[in-house]
């Protein structure tokens, strides 16, 4: 385990503990590769009408 590696990260996720940190490191890591799929979800052709999405919550006003 790089410590100095794994302090800066502590630094960036607000964590005191290793395990926290490592906690934290991986939590980050699943929920960026669920951002992913669904920014491909939302980039498929015709799969998400953006301008009835903005029409719908009064983007039109």
């Amino acid at each position: 385990m790089d410590r100095d590696i794994a302090q800066r990260a502590a630094e960036i996720l607000g964590t005191k503990t290793l395990r926290e940190t490592i906690h934290a490191s991986l939590l980050e890591v699943v929920n960026a590769k669920r951002r992913l799929e669904l920014i491909g979800l939302l980039s498929q052709t015709e799969r998400f009408d953006f301008d009835a999405a903005e029409a719908a919550w009064g983007g039109d006003k």
